[in-house]
Parts: structure tokens; C-alpha cells; sequence
């Protein structure tokens, strides 16, 4: 009895719900139905579920997509602070271009005044330079292992023989960048090697040292060369503009000349380097990767 009385209870709210209304519009003057529809109870709580969802969705897009979501609570300091960020970022950034450029200027302008040698442009990247006189501080172990190898060679006999290791601690400068069209061959009296660069580029100095000759041959076209220590120096052959006179002290990687086509043996831009030491030439390839 009870449970036929729940399934009538049942039956009786989905009845209810389901049940549809009429609902109509007449014309107050002619009685003239104008428009009716039919709506239940069921179906009016899912149109209204149906615009609630559309609503929440429309807002939270909203809210997104537009500069309202800074209103919302915690939301504005996230995005304050990573705008902090990056504008720090860009300031620093800018800051940095500014004073290579106004370096740059400066380097131009003094130039042109004849107040500043014309290979003091290279000095426009400075600011991200590292001082090569720096030397990094030892720790106590570093310290101890040095010491203890000055002792076990202060008595090493190789030190003796002159042609051992004549390029220890040297470190050579690539004197251009380009690549290499013609190798070292003693053979056909080629004592050198022959780079290919663009023209004008520049020619740097492959270690310290001292200009010692620059001049101009029929042959070799503008030729500079450059004494170092330990016996070695370096020549440099078919340049365009020669930037350095003789005497003129040099730092390993700094320009000294612009490469060039000139002399009757030039067949194109590029550079004709020679290495010497002790008045024999040798392969620069053996003591510099072009």
C-alpha cells in the first residue's frame, strides 16, 4: 500500500512538471489571440539553467579577455610586478645600447675631427669587454698546487733548450676571418697562407708587439710587419689601407690594417700572412686555427 501510494507520488510530480501551460496574448480591442506558446515546468527550468550558463560563460569570457579582470582581487599586483620586470629589463636594456651608441658617436666624431686614430673605432664594443689585465684571485688549494710545481721544475733541464716550446704561453690572433685559399707551401717559395676576406675588413695584429716596417710594393701591394717576442714576427701583405706606422706599439687582436686587392700578385680581396721566427718562415697554420 505504501509503495503503490509513493509510485502515485511519483507519477504524480513528474506528471506535474511536465504538464504544459498556455500561455497567450490577445488584442485587448478585437479579442484576437496574437501569439501563444506552450511552456511546462520542466522545460522552463532548463530554458532558465540554459541562460544562466550562457550568462556565466559570457561574463567569465568577458572578464578575460578585457582589462576588467584587473579589478579583480590579487589579480592587478601579479601583473604589476611582471610588468615591473620587464620594464627593468628593457631599461637596462636601452641603457646599454645608449652608451655603446654614444661611444660610437663619439668615436665618429672624433675621427672626423682628426682627434682620435682611425682604429679607435674598435673600441666601440668596449662596454662588454672584459679587462684582460684581470686576473682571477686563487683560492688557498690552487695556491698550494702552484707552489709545489714552481718547486718540482725549478730544476726541470728543458728550460735549456732553446727550441722547446718556442710558443709557450702565446696565444695568436686569427688576423682576419675568411677562409683559406692557398696553404703554406715552401716548394714554390709561397711562405705564407693566403685568406680570403671581404674587402675592408679588418686586420688584426696576431700577438703584442712593435710595428717595424710598412711600405708599399709592386708585387705585395701595402704590406705591414710586426715584431713580437720570442723571435717571432708577422706580415701582412696586399692591404688596402695600412692604419699603423712603424714604431707604433700593437696589442694582440688589434687593427692595424684594412684588407685589400692591391699588388700585381693579388687575384681578389684577401690577405697574404706570413709567420717568421728567427728569420725562417713558418706554416701558420701550425700555431693558429683559421
Amino acid at each position: 500500500m505504501v509503495k503503490k501510494q509513493r509510485n502515485q507520488k511519483g507519477k504524480s510530480f513528474w506528471h506535474r512538471i511536465r504538464f504544459k501551460y498556455k500561455l497567450s496574448f490577445f488584442n485587448e480591442t478585437t479579442l484576437e489571440e496574437v501569439w501563444s506558446f506552450h511552456l511546462s515546468q520542466l522545460s522552463a527550468f532548463m530554458a532558465l539553467a540554459l541562460f544562466a550558463f550562457f550568462l556565466i560563460a559570457v561574463t567569465s569570457l568577458i572578464i578575460i579577455k578585457t582589462p576588467i579582470r584587473n579589478y579583480l582581487p590579487g589579480y592587478l599586483d601579479v601583473e604589476v610586478r611582471k610588468e615591473i620586470v620587464q620594464n627593468a629589463l628593457r631599461a637596462d636594456s636601452l641603457e646599454r645600447m645608449l652608451s655603446i651608441q654614444t661611444l660610437y658617436l663619439n668615436n665618429v666624431a672624433g675621427i672626423l675631427s682628426g682627434t682620435l686614430p682611425i682604429d679607435s673605432i674598435k673600441r666601440i664594443d668596449s662596454t662588454a669587454r672584459v679587462d684582460v689585465s684581470f686576473e682571477i684571485p686563487r683560492t688557498e688549494t690552487e695556491q698550494d698546487f702552484v707552489k709545489t710545481l714552481e718547486e718540482e721544475e725549478k730544476y726541470n733541464l728543458t728550460v735549456l733548450n732553446p727550441s722547446a716550446g718556442v710558443a709557450d704561453g702565446l696565444f695568436f690572433y686569427k688576423p682576419v676571418n675568411g677562409l683559406i685559399s692557398a696553404n703554406y707551401e715552401v716548394d714554390i717559395r709561397h711562405y705564407g697562407v693566403d685568406i680570403a676576406a671581404e674587402p675592408k675588413e679588418s686586420v688584426l695584429a696576431t700577438l703584442d708587439g712593435t710595428v717595424v716596417f710598412t711600405g708599399f710594393d709592386p708585387n705585395f701591394g701595402n704590406v705591414i710587419q710586426v715584431q713580437h717576442k720570442n723571435g717571432f714576427l708577422s706580415i701582412y701583405k696586399h692591404n688596402e689601407l695600412i692604419l699603423k706606422q712603424p714604431g707604433d706599439h700593437v696589442a694582440a687582436g688589434e687593427a692595424i690594417a684594412l684588407v685589400g686587392n692591391t699588388g700585381k700578385l693579388s687575384t681578389g680581396p684577401h690577405l697574404h700572412f706570413e709567420l717568421w721566427y728567427k728569420g725562417t718562415p713558418v706554416d701558420p697554420e701550425d700555431y693558429i686555427v683559421f
